[in-house]
């Protein structure tokens, strides 16, 4: 009787530790789960602030290139229309220079009009959006720029695409502002599984260690954008060499769940 008492006792104490053991596990589950719910709501606030950012730095961009391209371009345009209406004034036959002149600048106005719409880019292809910037480079003759791609395999989510192109942009006014490059290629392939896109330059080149602060910032920023949406960002350039830059996006690799 005692001994039945006691594998009773041992029983009861044994169950007591498991069911403890269990609901101590279940708790620290809790936490965990709890912890990763969390980690996961600040990462989408994070992911949904900066494509916040991203998208008041395009529409910051595009304001810069209208006021470029009205003052450098269409300004000019119009101005030299102007003298060549007073000079058909005594010369009658010279007048269809400055119509000719007007009708580039009204050319120009329909080309501007695509930037004006600070969210044009979100009725854009990826493909579409860089070719406007190309066409924007080659019009103002800020160098001789060109593109190629081929149609897209996979369609991307609006978010990535303005991750995306706020990368190439920010390598873009790199090139112009700072490479003294004469030519700047891309180079766009969709294929089943990726997005690849690379870009380069002729221009002078540089020494990453030897980044000063402006140029350093922007390059920092091309790669935390990367991280944000698990591209792959290569940056690469030489002094006398140009730079280049590969971005490789897996359409698998995407975000945190629940992220969209």
């Amino acid at each position: 009787m005692e001994q039945q008492e006691t594998a009773i006792l041992i029983a009861t104490v044994v169950l007591v530790v498991i069911i403890g053991m269990m609901i101590f596990l279940f708790l620290i589950f809790q936490k965990r789960k709890n912890s990763l719910l969390l980690q996961q709501k600040d990462a989408e606030k994070k992911f949904e602030r900066a494509i916040a950012e991203t998208q008041i730095e395009i529409r910051e961009e595009t304001l810069r290139n209208i006021s470029w391209e009205l003052h450098d371009n269409i300004g000019q345009l119009l101005t030299l229309a102007k003298i060549q209406v007073d000079v058909a004034k005594d010369k009658p036959e010279r007048l269809s220079e400055a119509t000719d002149t007007i009708t580039k600048s009204l050319q120009e106005l329909r080309a501007l009009s695509k930037l004006i719409n600070p969210d044009a880019i979100k009725g854009l292809s990826l493909t579409e959006a860089i070719t406007l910037e190309i066409e924007r480079f080659n019009r103002l003759q800020y160098i001789e720029a060109s593109i190629t791609s081929n149609e897209e395999v996979q369609l991307l989510d609006d978010k990535i695409e303005i991750i995306m192109f706020r990368i190439l942009q920010e390598f873009f006014t790199n090139t112009v502002k700072h490479s003294k490059a004469s030519k700047l290629t891309v180079d766009v392939q969709y294929d089943k599984e990726k997005l690849v896109i690379n870009a380069k330059d002729d221009g002078v080149g540089f020494n990453i260690k030897d980044l000063n602060t402006k140029q350093g910032i922007g390059l920092c920023n091309i790669k935390s954008r990367g991280k944000l949406i698990n591209a792959d960002v290569e940056l690469s350039s030489e002094r006398g060499q140009g730079t280049a830059i590969m971005v490789t996006y897996f359409y698998k690799k995407n975000l945190p769940e629940d992220v969209y």
